[in-house]
């Protein structure tokens, strides 16, 4: 099995954190890259604000998913792992399934649970969407 790259997606949960150490452990044994990617769902309202507003709030989730990165990142050991940060807009499970076939992913690392205000629940529907759209295999983590 090759695995070259490996996409872990987060929204910082604890979950989140456990799927990154798993997803820490698989990179160093096949050599891998690994992608850490936030997805920031837009709320509904913010659509047709006007667009300085608008771009107050792509400034505002942009550092909001930094953190939330780094956050994920906090108490790993990602020491000989080449780790790509990402964090993108839209919603989740269709960025999520975008970036596997974008980026050739050969394996997806999500957390069992996450924190729905972030960017809606892991397991709940977009966990579901992954794990049946991925073209390549899909771990949760508990």
């Amino acid at each position: 099995m090759i695995l070259k790259k490996i996409l872990v997606a987060t929204d910082a949960s604890e979950y989140s954190r456990k799927a990154l150490k798993r997803a820490l452990e698989i990179a160093r044994k096949f050599d891998s890259e690994i992608e850490l990617l936030i997805v920031m769902d837009q709320p509904r309202a913010y659509a047709v604000n006007l667009l300085d507003e608008h771009i107050n709030w792509r400034e505002q989730n942009e550092l909001g998913g930094e953190q939330a990165i780094q956050d994920t990142l906090q108490g790993s050991d990602s020491s000989n792992v080449n780790i790509i940060k990402k964090v993108m807009q839209g919603k989740p499970a269709n960025i999520i399934l975008q970036e596997i076939e974008n980026q050739n992913i050969d394996l997806v690392v999500m957390g069992s649970h996450g924190y729905g205000a972030i960017t809606g629940t892991i397991l709940g529907s977009v966990s579901q969407r992954v794990l049946h759209g991925a073209k390549c295999s899909v771990l949760i983590v508990k």
